[in-house]
This record gives C-alpha cells, structure tokens and sequence, in this order.
C-alpha cells in the first residue's frame, strides 16, 4: 500500500484528488495539508512514502516545502501536481529535489502511474514537462538559471518575501515565524537591497513574477 499525504490548498480540489487516488485500491491517503508549513508538520507526524503536492500555496510554496524535507532528511519523496508548466518553476522543483511533475490538465490514470513510478523510487514527468527539460538541456543558454533573483535569497527571507506577497503585515509574519518584528524588518530591508526594489509593491511584484505566489491570487 502506497501511503499519500496530500498538499494543496483548495479543498474541493483535494477531495477529488483524494477520491481518485482511493479508488485505485493500492493507495492510502493518510493525511491533506492545506500549506506549506502544515506538510511539513505531517510528514514528519505520518511517514508517508509520497507527498502529493501543488506548488502555489499559503505559508510556504511546494518547492520551499520539499527543500525543507530534504534538509530535514524526510525520507517521503515529493511528486508535485501544478497547473504551471513555466521552465523556471520546473527548474527549481527538481532542484529542490521532486521526484515527479504532473500537470493538473492530465491527471487521471497518469495520476495513479506517476504515483506508483515515483513510489518505485524512479522519476515521473508529465510529457510537456519531459519536453521543456529535454528542450532546456539541448538549449541550456535558454534555461532559467541565470536570471532568478530568488535564487540569492536565503529560505527565510524567502519565506518572509511570500508571506509578504500574501498580504500579511510584520506583525503577523512575526507571529507565523516566531521571530520579532525588528527581525522582519530586517528582512524586509534585505530583500528590498538584495531585489533592488524600493516598495512593498515592488516585492510583491517580483514574488508573482517569479512564481513565489499564485499570479492568478
């Protein structure tokens, strides 16, 4: 039996995809995360063999999350279920470490074979996205790499620049992170310097163009 634990943060969406996978017969849906900080919470509480995760969601994005479960040695691998076939967003996802990429616009039975694939302990690309990474290989001047400011920040400030983007004032990012508001501030200050933008509306702007949060809001 495959155990899943299911990250994303539309309900009606999780449900289906937990109604889909429990039909299968060798799958066992053990948990749903609705952020990024709760998936880490319940892989740690509930082992499962495969996190089942969308990139764009509160708190913490799917690809922040699966780079924390790997510096945390969870040993449940990542397959990421996205809307998004962006190259600079599949980049950083298998960089973070995800073993699997479906789209959302071909889920069904590939679902099921990319979870039994990824469970095998091989890697599982929705065929779009096995031809952006076969296209950026044989073109790498075309990949991403160099020019994703994000790349420079650290995973806090990473997650204070979503947090941020999200709409959330200092005093609530401090109370989500556990740190002070003078802390936040400070981040806040760094990544104005380190993005070279003077407002708010201008770490907002690069969060969304980046794919750190959801374009779509």
């Amino acid at each position: 039996m495959i155990k899943i634990l299911i990250a994303e943060d539309h309900a009606l969406v999780r449900s289906g995809i937990r109604a889909l996978l429990e039909k299968a017969g060798d799958v066992l849906v053990v948990g749903e995360a609705a952020n990024g900080q709760e998936v880490i919470e319940l892989a740690e509480k509930l082992h499962p063999d495969i996190v089942l995760m969308d990139i764009m969601m509160p708190r913490m994005n799917g690809i922040q999350a699966a780079e924390r479960l790997r510096e945390l040695k969870v040993p449940a691998r990542v397959l990421v279920l996205s809307m998004y076939s962006d190259e600079s967003l599949i980049h950083q996802a298998l960089q973070s470490g995800v073993k699997g990429y479906v789209l959302k616009t071909s889920v069904g039975d590939e679902l099921l074979w990319a979870v039994r694939t990824v469970a095998r302990g091989e890697t599982y690309l929705s065929s779009q996205v096995s031809s952006i990474v076969v296209e950026s290989a044989i073109h790498p001047h075309r990949a991403n790499p160099t020019g994703d400011p994000l790349a420079m920040l650290s995973p806090r400030e990473k997650e204070v620049l979503q947090l941020i983007a999200e709409e959330h004032t200092s005093s609530e990012i401090a109370g989500l992170l556990f740190i002070s508001e003078k802390t936040v501030e400070k981040h806040r200050a760094s990544l104005m310097d380190k993005l070279k933008v003077r407002n708010l509306a201008g770490l907002v702007r690069m969060a969304i163009k980046h794919g750190l949060v959801d374009r779509q809001g």
